[in-house]
């Protein structure tokens, strides 16, 4: 019996330990995040990150120069610092910052939506975006990530700081944010301060970077230069320039920026010293991530405080034009940044002239949909004239063809002479060939310029048209998408849409009207009628929907205009014959009678 009790024993302790090892396993609670308000404001610190300690970080040749690590001390010198997350709300944006390195790792504005959610400005792939880290040297270096201290100064200001140690002592990095209630720029202040302890930084490279990255909002599957794009701009001695990725640029400018379709980033470094870099590289889960470090040097000095300015915000002239006249939070004046949303094209003051009639147009309507409809009426009445004459011009053509078909048959062997007697022949008659093709050449330049101001003008972004069908007038409009992940093969389609179709049925009806007699005989023009309008077809198939809007419109009016054209000719006509005197026909003379 005493041999069984032991045995039972020790078999229920072994049954008991494996009992509460598997209950520990599978059915442990899960950790809860201790939320704490400061001030009216979130912070959200998660306690089951790896404790940090409060004393001195170590950089010196113990290390790889692009890696900080952790001074080991006694426990009983030890102090965990949690991972922490600040949310800051200000009328314009909703910033959240974590003191794992001090950074920025969303920035999303509040007035201005993405699918679902807000447009984010600091966005990345799998991996969460850390903007505006510091890293001790100089380009190629890794950023700091150790967890800082926070100090909330004011629901606008936020401080963070820690102590690093390199060869030469011990120094604090503080990274003081700065927001505004009412901007879309805040103002960050990178202080490394030595005090008596160090005579210099020892960085990499005598150097500390600051870096701005992964990506700017909205979120994108690809850059394909007509959803989205990445351009990037210097701004120096009053001139904007384009610049060039992964290319060291020492000119100190102004200003620099990413700029995509609708939104832009601009960094304005306050220093008198310093070089900048831009870069372009796949990320896990991000296709292209853009890039911006600055690279501030730091050698013979033991304390330094630099000011950055940062804007990430809308594209917008009127937005960004307040950097020139002091009325922003900063008071800041000459800054010149709504260079960034300038056309510098040879068709940008033809661009300026039609965005202003669009958004007068709006101000009347309240609706961009029918603001282009208003527009292309506008457009079709102010070259009314050179329409009237160019129908005239083709039906003078019409006259004047069986002559012009005698002198081509005539001299059919003689190319040089035929063109002599067909400039002769058009002098004497008072006819330009060209007349009645000086319409549609200037109709040309317009329509590039309403392309571009349909794909770039901000105000148009998610601007409905008709609820349910047409939400956006500054992308293609879809009445029907395919399944996540579908694309027709070859076309790449990815929805079916109904203006195109639209657009062709318009395109065909105002080329059977507008065909002239001789042109309607003519094989060669009756092939062109069907094939141009099928081509644009698949042209035009993902261009913006408010430029197919103000396409079928013109189409639709030129109709209009043809139908009131020929009238007016007919009756010219009418008139010309009744006033035209008839020819006195002479009597016949009466023969003598013999």
């Amino acid at each position: 019996m005493e041999k069984n009790t032991i045995l039972a024993i020790v078999l229920s302790t072994i049954v008991m330990i494996v009992g509460f090892s598997l209950q520990g396993y599978f059915f442990s609670p899960a950790p809860q995040p201790d939320v704490t308000a400061v001030q009216g404001q979130q912070v959200i610190i998660d306690t089951e990150m790896p404790p940090q300690v409060t004393q001195p970080s170590v950089i010196g040749e113990a290390s790889p120069p692009e890696t900080v690590t952790a001074e080991v001390l006694p426990q009983a010198e030890m102090q965990r610092i949690p991972l922490e997350y600040v949310t800051v709300r200000t009328e314009t944006i909703t910033v959240v910052l974590t003191n794992s390195g001090g950074n920025i790792v969303s920035w999303k504005l509040n007035d201005h939506f993405d699918r679902d959610d807000n447009v984010d400005m600091i966005f990345a792939g799998t991996n969460e975006a850390h903007a505006f880290s510091v890293a001790f040297g100089d380009a190629g270096v890794q950023p700091v990530t150790d967890n800082f201290h926070v100090s909330r100064i004011s629901p606008y200001i936020i401080e963070f700081y820690s102590d690093f140690i390199t060869q030469s002592g011990t120094f604090r990095l503080i990274k003081r944010y700065e927001f505004k209630p009412s901007d879309y720029m805040f103002e960050l202040t990178v202080t490394l301060d030595g005090g008596h302890s160090i005579q210099s930084f020892d960085f990499s490279g005598n150097a500390y970077t600051l870096l701005f990255g992964p990506q700017i909002g909205p979120v994108f599957e690809r850059l394909d230069n007509r959803n989205d794009y990445r351009q990037y701009f210097t701004y120096t001695n009053g001139r904007r320039r384009n610049a060039r990725v992964n290319e060291l640029i020492d000119t100190r400018p102004s200003w620099a920026a990413i700029s995509g379709k609708y939104f832009t980033f601009i960094a304005i470094p306050l220093l008198a010293q310093y070089e900048m870099t831009f870069t372009e590289t796949p990320e896990p889960g991000l296709s292209t991530a853009s890039r911006l470090s600055i690279v501030r040097p730091v050698a013979n000095i033991s304390r330094i405080s630099d000011t950055y300015r940062f804007y990430l915000g809308p594209k917008m002239q009127d937005v960004l034009a307040r950097y020139n006249t002091g009325l922003n939070d900063f008071g800041m004046k000459d800054y010149q940044l709504d260079e960034i949303a300038s056309s510098r094209g040879i068709l940008s003051p033809l661009e300026w002239v039609l965005k202003r009639l669009l958004l007068f147009f709006y101000g009347i309507v309240r609706n961009y949909g029918v603001a282009i409809i208003l527009l292309t009426l506008f457009v079709k009445i102010c070259f009314f004239p050179l329409t009237r004459k160019s129908s005239e011009a083709t039906l003078r053509m019409q006259a004047l063809s069986p002559r012009i078909k005698e002198i081509q048959e005539k001299y059919k062997d003689n190319p040089k002479k035929m063109n002599a007697e067909m400039g002769a022949f058009y002098q004497k008659e008072g006819y330009n060939p060209l007349s009645g093709c000086l319409p549609m050449l200037l109709q040309f330049p317009l329509f590039i310029a309403m392309y571009n101001l349909f794909n770039t003008h901000f105000d148009l972004r998610g601007a409905m048209f008709i609820p349910g069908w047409i939400p956006d007038l500054s992308i293609p409009e879809a009445i029907w998408n395919f399944p996540d992940g579908f694309t027709l093969p070859l076309l790449g389609w990815t929805a079916l849409r109904g203006l195109p179709f639209i657009y062709v049925g318009s395109q065909l009806i105002y080329g059977r009207v507008t065909q002239s007699p001789g042109q309607q005989s003519n094989n060669q023009m009756k092939m062109m009628l069907y094939i141009m309008p099928i081509a644009f077809f698949f042209i035009l198939y993902n261009v913006p929907s408010g430029l197919l809007i103000y396409w079928i419109f013109s189409n639709v009016l030129t109709l209009v205009q043809q139908v009131i054209i020929n009238k007016y000719i007919i009756k010219k006509k009418e008139q010309a014959q009744v006033a035209e005197p008839q020819p006195k026909i002479a009597p016949k003379k009466k023969g003598k009678k013999f």
